[in-house]
């Protein structure tokens, strides 16, 4: 994969990433908060969970190892759907950034993880779209839950 490939499939985030934050949209702070299947995260852990991974893994592509987790300190900060979208919105930004900056080396450059082995960086770009997605379909499971018929 090269620079031009990536960023055709990059478009297809940015439309995932407008269609999340509708989704957001219909849920309000409580039942952003609360845990709608026991055991599982709450929607704000979850969308915080998403929202690192895909800023944590462009900028491990985009510097050639992979930064320090704040996920969980993350997701403890955010009560609000408010404090959400302005996390969400700023993570967006770094990932969208970081994966326009990127160059073709680094695409194809081998990348260290604490998953124990070596990823050149178009695999761990293409992990974004199938994490993310995967759980976006979580998130509308969650708002089914709620008795919201999810945005298409």
């Amino acid at each position: 994969m090269n620079k031009q490939a990536h960023l055709a499939t990059w478009g297809m985030m940015r439309l995932r990433h407008g269609i999340t934050l509708r989704v957001i949209d219909q849920l309000n702070d409580a039942q952003l908060a609360s845990h709608p299947v026991a055991g599982m995260r709450t929607p704000i852990e979850l969308l915080v969970h998403m929202y690192h991974g895909t800023q944590n893994m462009t900028a491990t592509v985009l510097a050639g190892a992979m930064p320090e987790s704040t996920e969980k300190a993350d997701a403890a900060k955010i009560t609000t759907k408010a404090q959400l979208l302005e996390y969400v919105n700023a993570a967006w930004k770094k990932a969208n950034d970081a994966a326009f900056a990127l160059t073709d080396a680094q695409i194809g450059a081998l990348i260290q993880t604490p998953w124990g082995e070596p990823f050149p960086g178009f695999a761990i770009l293409g992990f974004i779209h199938d994490e993310y997605l995967h759980h976006r379909g979580q998130l509308y499971a969650y708002v089914r839950v709620f008795g919201i018929e999810p945005v298409m």
